[in-house]
């Protein structure tokens, strides 16, 4: 299939039905994500985000509906075809025992080998810049095994960018990491969409860093319904928050960059329940009378 003709949202849920094994996670869901979107996916944990993720990546057939990619049912294209217009960031991932950080990046090029097209100058440029961009390239020699478990996130998603798609799918992609090179992560993935075109869909906990980076944000609730969706200025509300995650807040702006920023209301102190109210103590007289 060639890529003539694609349409504004290259990738788009319709009507999906998805379950493991008995059970249902979602009935009618459906999205579209804007073509060269940064869009970020949130909601409670168990709605269904990752497993939407999974569906639009091929990774987990849907019991109804489709995943539609540039115009036609993704279950029509060969997987060597999916894998070169979309990459995945798992949740979790796991690595050949042994392998090196630059042998796993280099993974990422198998979508582009042909059987008269072996390893080269093209590939190694990607994987070397790949390294170089999450900042695993000193570690290329080092076993995946040995390093800590933010590095290892760094490294999966060296992977994925050596496979120079399009369309990037990306399951938490700040699991393992520090606040620290969360934001390096966020601001890299922001950097891909904005510079490079990239249309980048993550799932994220952090409401926070969800309006920070999205260009289009996508609010689901329990039972893999979508409750709101659209630009993070508009979409996300005080009445938002109670309604699909239970918790009372205040949205404000975020000084550094003017996107809201919810404030989680503050517990209150003390009660009105009596039951609640600490024993009064019943002074004894000289009898012992109470």
């Amino acid at each position: 299939m060639t890529g003539t003709n694609i349409p504004a949202s290259r990738l788009r849920a319709e009507n999906l039905t998805l379950c493991y094994d008995q059970r249902t996670v979602a009935t009618g869901l459906g999205v579209d994500i804007p073509d060269r979107s940064f869009t970020v996916i949130v909601g409670p944990n168990a709605c269904g985000k990752s497993t939407l993720l999974k569906a639009m990546a091929r990774m987990l057939r849907p019991k109804a509906g489709q995943v539609h990619l540039d115009g036609a049912a993704i279950a029509s294209y060969r997987t060597r075809e999916v894998a070169r217009r979309l990459g995945l960031l798992p949740q979790t991932s796991t690595a050949p025992g042994g392998i090196t950080v630059g042998d796993l990046v280099a993974r990422g090029r198998y979508p582009h080998q042909r059987l008269l097209r072996q390893w080269s100058a093209e590939d190694e440029t990607a994987v070397v810049r790949a390294m170089r961009r999450t900042g695993v390239l000193e570690l290329a020699d080092r076993p995946v095994d040995d390093l800590s478990g933010g590095q290892r996130q760094r490294v999966w998603l060296a992977m994925v960018l050596a496979q120079q798609t399009p369309i990037l799918l990306l399951d938490e992609p700040t699991t393992f990491l520090d606040i620290a090179h969360q934001v390096e992560v966020l601001d890299l993935c922001a950097d891909l969409h904005a510079r490079e075109g990239h249309s980048v869909v993550a799932v994220l906990h952090d409401l926070n860093q969800a309006c920070r980076y999205a260009t289009h944000l996508v609010v689901m609730r329990a039972g893999g319904v979508v409750a709101a969706e659209g630009d993070p200025a508009t979409v996300m509300t005080a009445d938002l928050v109670e309604d699909v995650f239970g918790l009372p807040c205040r949205i404000i702006d975020d000084p550094e960059t003017g996107t809201p920023l919810m404030v989680p209301a503050a517990p209150r102190r003390g009660s009105d329940d009596p039951d609640d109210q600490p024993p009064t103590t019943v002074m004894a007289d000289s009898q012992g009378r109470r």
